[in-house]
């Protein structure tokens, strides 16, 4: 249902960010702000999620301030790691604690574990809160972080370095044997891709290949870019198509125009 809902299919803003951080810290529920913004509330849940800032504030106990352990205020143990034999101090006092009793149990906050997934619009402050890892949601970070991955998820290839020098071990050998793209495609399906993108990566020098080991594409030159011959563009002034939608006219023909050149006296 969260297609129907209007403006739904469109990106959030930095307002509406900013606007999403003022509600959490009112403590308004995701329903609320989903309707205000006119969003499904799943799409709240999960840009809270994915833009939160995590934050580790170390706060146990008082001799040891690295303890997470939620046994630490009433645990009695003493040298759970074995290595001191004559060691009477409290394992809770120890720094490595966590990372020796077998019965380490990690504090955590049911506020963290689900809806807001966040610290904002907790009752408690932070100096008499006892959970060490801590969630945060800021609307501009949260728009610069969101910024930063569109540009990048459009940038470069969508392959890992490993998945490419994989390929590269396959195609650049064949093609110094003179076979084609095409031909090393249609043996190799697992290779997983097209031809124009293989051509695209030799261009770049990503494989091993380069163009002058391909038998055609060196007698080839470059394409030239053509572009469009209009620079002024007040000449699309009360003419594009949503100008012709806000006439609102009953009925339309379209026509396509003709000119016959056998009709016209050239002196």
């Amino acid at each position: 249902m969260s297609k129907y809902i209007p403006g739904n299919q469109k990106h959030l803003t930095l307002n509406d960010r900013i606007y999403i951080e003022n509600e959490l810290a009112k403590g308004t529920p995701f329903k609320d702000i989903a309707a205000f913004l006119c969003k499904d509330p799943t799409t709240i849940s999960k840009e809270i999620r994915a833009h939160r800032i995590s934050d580790w504030y170390h706060k146990g106990t008082f001799y040891n301030a690295k303890n997470f352990c939620i046994h630490r205020y009433h645990c009695q143990k003493t040298n759970a790691c074995g290595k001191i034999l004559l060691c009477d101090i409290k394992c809770a006092s120890c720094p490595t604690c966590n990372q020796t009793c077998k019965d380490f149990e990690k504090e955590r906050c049911k506020r963290l574990d689900k809806a807001p997934y966040v610290c904002n619009g907790c009752t408690k402050k932070i100096n008499h809160c006892t959970i060490s890892h801590k969630y945060y949601y800021n609307g501009r970070a949260a728009d610069r972080k969101y910024r930063e991955l569109l540009i990048s998820s459009r940038s470069g290839i969508n392959m890992t370095k490993y998945q490419l020098h994989q390929k590269d071990q396959i195609i650049s050998p064949l093609i110094e044997q003179g076979q084609s793209p095409y031909q090393i495609l249609t043996n190799h399906p697992e290779l997983d891709m097209s031809v124009r993108s293989m051509y695209t990566y030799i261009d770049k020098g990503l494989f091993t290949a380069r163009n002058i080991d391909l038998k055609r594409q060196a007698k080839f030159k470059p394409r030239k870019c053509h572009k469009t011959q209009i620079t002024d563009c007040s000449v699309f002034t009360d003419r594009t198509y949503s100008d012709f939608c806000s006439l609102d006219l009953s009925s339309f023909v379209e026509m396509d125009a003709s000119y016959d050149f056998t009709e016209r006296n050239f002196f």
